[in-house]
């Protein structure tokens, strides 16, 4: 299976030779996976190097001027670092651009603090019109960056290296499992490890690549059907979405649990991506045990 970052790439170069309108803008990170691209199409495949600041306001500026510029590199350096760019040289100029990180909370955790980004989400999340796609699986990666090419439209699509077996496409909340004792939500890279982590569970599943807009009426819809006992499993901080879960459910009685990238402290351990599963609760096992603490 190829990785999401490979699917990256080389959709970008397939739809940079049929699109004059798209611009590729890196600093540095993925331009030895670009190579043909840059050759073909050198006045729009821009490497700023490593200036992430300038690389968010070069693709403002290309925005401007009516190019579709799509805009690469690891997460922590593609929402923390320019942050205030992209609040303000996309958001407040009124522009879009394709966001494409790499690197998820933890991917590269072996490289330490400066390469992890587990509040990339919420970030975006606090500026208004963002889509927001996590795909759990790279099939989803290649289909949601061809949906998201074309137009206008502010969207950040997070990729990484924890993928799921299967793709599941599709729009909203799909109904994997169904039960009548709670609702878990997994998003993106979480599904394989939910579903394993409630098996044997009276829960329905659901499963999402796309965070915002946020699917309440899929919500709802779910909750009518089984226990308001709703359980949000996050690739990313914990409770990102716990306030969209509140706003689908104002009218209905419910309880949450938020699962995610812990908040309480920072982990401070290098090691691998499973490790930093455990130490947040992330993995199977630990699903299993807050679900089912959780439900009782």
């Amino acid at each position: 299976m190829s990785s999401m970052r490979d699917e990256f790439t080389s959709t970008m170069d397939e739809a940079m030779a049929v699109d004059p309108r798209l611009a590729l803008v890196l600093a540095d990170i993925s331009v030895d996976r670009v190579r043909a691209a840059r050759r073909r199409h050198p006045d729009r495949v821009i490497n700023v190097g490593i200036r992430e600041q300038l690389l968010v306001g070069v693709a403002g500026g290309l925005a401007l001027s009516g190019m579709r510029p799509v805009v690469h590199t690891f997460a922590s350096f593609l929402v923390e670092r320019p942050f205030e760019q992209v609040k303000l040289d996309l958001g407040h100029q009124g522009v879009g651009a394709v966001l494409v990180s790499s690197g998820a909370s933890y991917d590269m955790s072996y490289a330490g603090r400066t390469h992890q980004s587990p509040g990339d989400v919420a970030l975006i999340d606090s500026l208004p019109g963002w889509t927001v796609h996590v795909p759990g699986h790279p099939a989803e990666a290649r289909r949601l960056l061809c949906e998201s090419l074309p137009g206008d439209a502010s969207v950040y699509l997070r990729l990484s290296e924890a993928v799921n077996a299967e793709p599941f496409i599709g729009a909203g909340f799909q109904v994997l499992r169904r039960g009548g004792r709670g609702v878990v939500l997994a998003v993106g890279p979480m599904l394989d490890r939910v579903l394993a982590a409630t098996a044997g569970l009276d829960v329905t599943v659901l499963y999402t690549a796309t965070v915002r807009p946020f699917d309440a009426a899929g919500l709802r819809a779910a909750v009518d059907g089984a226990s308001a006992d709703v359980v949000l499993v996050e690739p990313y901080l914990a409770g990102t979405s716990a306030h969209q879960v509140a706003e689908a459910l104002t009218d209905h009685p419910h309880r949450l649990l938020s699962l995610g990238v812990r908040r309480d402290r920072e982990v401070r351990i290098y090691g691998g991506m499973a490790d930093h599963d455990v130490a947040h609760g992330l993995d199977e096992q630990g699903i299993a045990a807050s679900v089912r603490a959780y439900l009782g």
